[in-house]
């Protein structure tokens, strides 16, 4: 499938935001895309994309564009889309006299978390009902100050998405990496093998930014084949992968994450299957040929090498799955025909790869190998 351009774009996004508030995710997982939005304030300023009546006179609807944002995009993907809607929501705020109050007594006071960030979070949850709820910026503050544990327990069994929400780990101090639906563990997350615990890589197309940045080089953002090494590698490990891009204070997406979406939703269309409803294999690379990572169905006994190195001598050597002679298929997703392979050994194979032009290679930066009724 081509990724839908559902991200806040120049013709239904007007306005002004505060510099740097504005980023927007979009998230790959074995089971599927979902939409990501920041819901309310970058970096910490406070700034709500929705008409929150604790954020007063700092809000969209306010102020700037003057509109509900968040309204606006979570009627947008679910009724054009088959994504689902994520939240992110910031503890704390940088500047807010309640915060440093309550940051100057040791966190003994809890004046910010009852009269803004924990009134917050119950609102977007009850007015827009998120199955994903992106929790950051604890401030250095346990999660007793933000009273994480109450919040939970009331979103996991109270709440109008008790049954469908999934949270991330940033719920106070000491928390990430520890508790929650799936572990962040920090910006960037890529451990390279596979977690006990489901995991996800928040990272950014911007190496160096998750806002937009007017000074940045063509050198600071990921190329397509550096996201694509991302996105397998993470989805091998069972991992999810959370694709930042920084729009511009008017609400556009800038040219070079446009591309590197449509990109991405390119690979997507052809190599989908391996991502999708699969879970990690056995092996999650391979142990001959650097650059090889596996994903499996076990329901329909297919394992999945996405190669992301074409190899010139036209033959792919595997180490790691074993070929039942006679019952063993091979086949290369977007090209129609079944690909010719010889045991290597007691274990692996190698699979002869058609020596096709580039205008005919089913995409352009990572290719998948279909292996059925392997060991």
């Amino acid at each position: 499938m081509q990724l839908p351009m559902i991200l806040p774009g120049s013709r239904w996004i007007p306005g002004l935001f505060p510099p740097g508030l504005m980023k927007s995710s979009l998230g790959f997982s074995s089971t599927g895309v979902y939409s990501l939005y920041q819901a309310s304030a970058a970096n910490g300023f406070g700034f709500t994309m929705w008409g929150s009546k604790y954020s007063w006179s700092w809000n969209a609807v306010d102020v700037g564009p003057k509109r509900d944002i968040v309204a606006e995009l979570a009627s947008s993907i679910r009724n054009r889309t088959g994504l689902r809607f994520g939240l992110y929501h910031s503890l704390f705020e940088w500047f807010n006299p309640l915060f440093l109050s309550d940051a100057s007594s040791a966190f003994r006071t809890k004046q910010f978390p009852n009269a803004k960030s924990l009134p917050e979070l119950y609102e977007i949850v009850n007015r827009y009902q998120p199955e994903i709820l992106w929790s950051d910026g604890d401030g250095y503050a346990p999660d007793t100050y933000w009273n994480s544990t109450g919040f939970l327990a009331w979103l996991y069994n109270e709440s109008p998405v008790r049954d469908t929400v999934v949270t991330n780990d940033r719920w106070g101090a000491g928390s990430i990496c520890k508790h929650g639906g799936y572990y962040t563990c920090s910006d960037r997350y890529n451990p390279g093998h596979l977690l006990p615990h489901k995991w996800e890589n928040c990272m950014t197309i911007d190496k160096k930014s998750w806002g937009y940045r007017r000074n940045a080089r063509l050198s600071d953002y990921l190329t397509i084949e550096e996201l694509v090494k991302q996105l397998v590698e993470t989805v091998s490990c069972g991992g999810n992968f959370l694709m930042n891009i920084g729009p511009t204070h008017d609400g556009r997406i800038p040219v070079i994450f446009e591309e590197r979406l449509m990109q991405m939703g390119k690979w997507l269309s052809v190599n989908g299957e391996a991502i999708f409803s699969t879970k990690p294999w056995r092996a999650q690379n391979d142990s001959v040929t650097p650059g090889v990572w596996y994903t499996f169905k076990p329901k329909e006994n297919v394992v999945f090498a996405i190669f992301l190195n074409w190899p010139s001598s036209g033959i792919l050597m595997l180490g790691e799955p074993k070929g039942i002679a006679e019952m063993t298929e091979v086949q290369m997703i977007g090209y129609g025909e079944p690909l010719k392979w010889i045991p290597l050994g007691e274990k692996g194979m190698v699979v002869a790869i058609p020596p096709l032009p580039f205008s005919k290679l089913p995409c352009e930066w990572g290719w998948t190998l279909q292996l059925t009724n392997v060991n």
